[in-house]
């Protein structure tokens, strides 16, 4: 069985002398054994000892609380709570960590090119950023609520050939005249755009955004504030509708 001095001791679990000295003092690490010129000796049990008590301690764990825990019947159960607990403590400040980096990553990807940009145009990128997922969202539900729809469209086309029956185009016909309605309604009450000019966020009229030229992510306009008619970028709006 190994042995170790105090110094060694502390070397091992990279801590001071002093400490390893005050964890004796408080009794929660209390040498194995002394040696005959009156040397405090360590065994691997009280290694693995110091060790957990310095896990403890880098909980924020105090003095009185660990020595508690060291004389319960079962510290492990004790033990194993506390490290799912910090666990979870550490994977939420990743998740958070990782946000943050994708955003500045963003914000970088969308400086990029720009030969001059302003505080305004960096406000404009963040306000898009922190919209993209609900929009993406959004897409997604439109897009499930149109298969039904596109079904009824093959079938009834299918059947019209096959068949002769015509009935059932006309009834695809309604539906989906009444589906891009409500659709198209839902969708323009729940973004908004800005104004590459004046940098303001605005809400166009269902009939001109329903009717204006667009890409995947921006829409020929009017601003409402400054009158600029040009492309405006679409963002999320449904906080506000």
């Amino acid at each position: 069985m190994s042995k170790y001095t105090t110094g060694e001791l502390a070397k091992r679990c990279g801590v001071t002398v002093r400490t390893v000295q005050y964890y004796d003092t408080r009794g929660i690490l209390v040498p194995s054994e002394l040696s005959e010129g009156g040397r405090r000796l360590y065994t691997d049990s009280d290694l693995k000892r110091l060790k957990l008590i310095c896990f403890l301690r880098e909980l924020d764990l105090p003095i009185d609380a660990i020595a508690q825990i060291l004389k319960e019947a079962h510290p492990e159960k004790v033990i194993s709570l506390l490290i799912e607990q910090q666990e979870k403590i550490l994977s939420d400040e990743i998740a958070d960590k990782q946000s943050k980096l994708e955003k500045l990553r963003e914000l970088k990807n969308g400086l990029k090119g720009q030969a001059a940009f302003s505080l305004e145009s960096i406000g404009d990128i963040a306000v898009i950023m922190e919209g993209k997922k609900k929009l993406k969202h959004m897409h997604w539900m439109m897009l499930l609520t149109g298969i039904p729809v596109t079904a009824l469209q093959w079938f009834s086309v299918i059947l019209w050939i096959v068949k002769g029956i015509w009935w059932p185009f006309v009834v695809w016909v309604v539906t989906a005249a009444v589906w891009g309605m409500l659709v198209s309604r839902y969708y323009f009450h729940h973004v908004n755009y800005i104004c590459p000019e004046c940098h303001e966020v605005f809400r166009p009229t269902l009939k001109e955004a329903f009717w204006a030229n667009h890409t995947p992510t921006a829409r020929k306009l009017t601003c409402t504030a400054c009158g600029h008619r040009g492309f405006c970028v679409e963002i999320w709006g449904g906080d506000e509708a």
